[in-house]
């Protein structure tokens, strides 16, 4: 049964790996999963701190990958608009263009919602790229704690 849940985790570990980039899926959550299921064979076991300072290290990123976008949208003079047509384009992004438009999405939606509302080109642009930082920062944080959580599965497991 511990190879059965080791598989199990294993491809949990992978899919949360993906779902860094991915936002349809939830990376850190799920590499959470993994190495909570690690924890119930007999390969190796955590201590219940550690556990829950996983869980929430995965639940605040996961919660701040969603804020983040909106957030460099307004540090870089964005307005409400900005921050709508970033949130809209990475929504229609995805869906028109997949993990494209994840990327692209909150720029050209930023820019799109600032350009409505009658900013400026360089002004909507500037929001635009804040929207567009504020994607990679939050795909980073995504990525830097389940490759945090991939090393611990790994060093339990050898």
């Amino acid at each position: 049964m511990d190879y059965v849940l080791l598989s199990f985790a294993i491809i949990l570990i992978l899919i949360g790996l993906v779902g860094c980039i991915l936002p349809i899926i939830p990376g850190p959550p799920l590499s959470f999963l993994g190495i909570l299921i690690l924890h119930f064979t007999d390969f190796v076991q955590y201590s219940t701190n550690f556990l829950l300072i996983l869980a929430f290290a995965a639940i605040v990123v996961t919660a701040l990958d969603y804020i983040v976008p909106i957030w460099g949208t307004k540090k870089f003079g964005g307005t409400k608009a900005g921050m709508w047509g970033a949130t809209l384009g990475m929504i229609i992004g995805m869906i028109i263009l997949g993990p494209l438009g994840l990327i692209l999405g909150p720029l050209v939606g930023a820019i799109i919602g600032e350009s409505i509302k009658g900013a400026k080109n360089k002004d909507a642009f500037r929001s635009g790229l804040g929207a567009f930082l504020g994607f990679l920062v939050g795909t980073g944080l995504k990525l830097a704690t389940s490759i945090y959580i991939t090393w611990h599965f790994v060093k339990g497991i050898f």
